[in-house]
């Protein structure tokens, strides 16, 4: 019984996810690249497998036609942009994830983000490794008010965080648990309130059905010049090129962003001082990682069974 572990980096933080799958009698078959694997890839090294512990590889029909022993995909992280749900549900495959491991990592990195930018750490430091003395003048995150565009688990971590040193907090969901904002101090509102209103936006929604930007130009005309925008949800969620206009010509204050359409990325935002990048690396806390690959490893021993 074979299984294809797919992520570039599983099994670095820790042994025991391929630990569990060797227990219970499973042939680990490892990704040997470092890297996200290609479709070919993928059904060259899964050809005998019966389960995946997936990552971001395009697992696709032609995929899944080409893997007939495939009976589980169990994805590392939540989503599941990369596979053919309706697919795999036609084939009878079972495709699981891990909706809880990445929920304080990505939480944890959205406060890290909001305050790298208001203290302006990224330039300071920038400065000084070019042997610059440069005192950056940043802002404080006192009384800012946090705009949560997204109530789910990472949404509401994120507000109980910024909730817990003072500021105010101003969400949109549009399946929101009243009840949740109301013990929790958020005020709840319609999603332009919250863009117009928000010293700081943060983003934790899936994206819309037909991938269109949920933060397109329109959206950020909406937001105040001296906010701050933050996307460690999905890439594609902001619209990369109408945000280069807004951070260029002065629309938009700063903004941080983690995910991108294309990865790895190295467009024009890479040419901004006003704007911090990082490499998909929402969920790369280790205790977060090496949950949700034991998560990914015991949904795919579960459903196995």
């Amino acid at each position: 019984m074979k299984v294809l572990t797919s992520p570039s980096s599983f099994g670095q933080v820790g042994n025991k996810p391929f630990s569990l799958l060797e227990e219970n009698g499973y042939e680990v078959i490892n990704n040997p690249f470092g890297r996200k694997l290609t479709e070919d890839e993928v059904i060259d090294l899964a050809k005998d497998c019966i389960g995946i512990v997936a990552g971001v590889e395009p697992l696709t029909a032609r995929v899944m036609d080409a893997l007939p022993q495939l009976k589980v995909i169990s994805r590392v992280g939540i989503g599941m942009d990369s596979v053919d749900l309706e697919y795999a549900a036609k084939k009878g495959i079972i495709v699981k994830n891990t909706p809880d491991g990445p929920t304080r990592a990505v939480a944890e990195l959205t406060l890290a983000m909001t305050l790298s930018l208001l203290r302006r750490i990224p330039q300071a430091d920038a400065a000084l490794k070019n042997k610059q003395w440069v005192k950056q003048t940043g802002n404080l995150i006192l009384d800012k008010k946090i705009g949560v565009v997204g109530l789910g688990r990472i949404g509401r971590l994120v507000s109980q965080l910024f909730r817990g040193i003072g500021n105010p907090v101003i969400g949109f969901d549009p399946y929101a648990d009243a009840a949740w904002a109301e013990a929790n101090g958020v005020e709840l509102a319609d999603f332009e309130t919250v863009l117009k209103t928000a010293d700081i936006v943060t983003l934790h929604v899936p994206g819309n059905a037909d991938k269109s930007p949920v933060i397109g130009a329109k959206e950020l005309e909406l937001i105040k010049k001296t906010a701050l925008l933050i996307n460690i949800s999905r890439g594609g969620i902001v619209d990369e090129e109408a945000l280069f206009t807004a951070l260029s010509t002065g629309k938009l204050s700063a903004a941080a962003i983690d995910v991108f359409v294309d990865e790895p990325y190295s467009g024009p935002l890479t040419t901004l001082d006003n704007v911090v990048l990082t490499p998909h690396i929402g969920s790369y806390a280790e205790e977060g990682k090496l949950l949700m690959e034991i998560d990914a490893v015991n949904n795919l021993i579960s459903s196995l069974a």
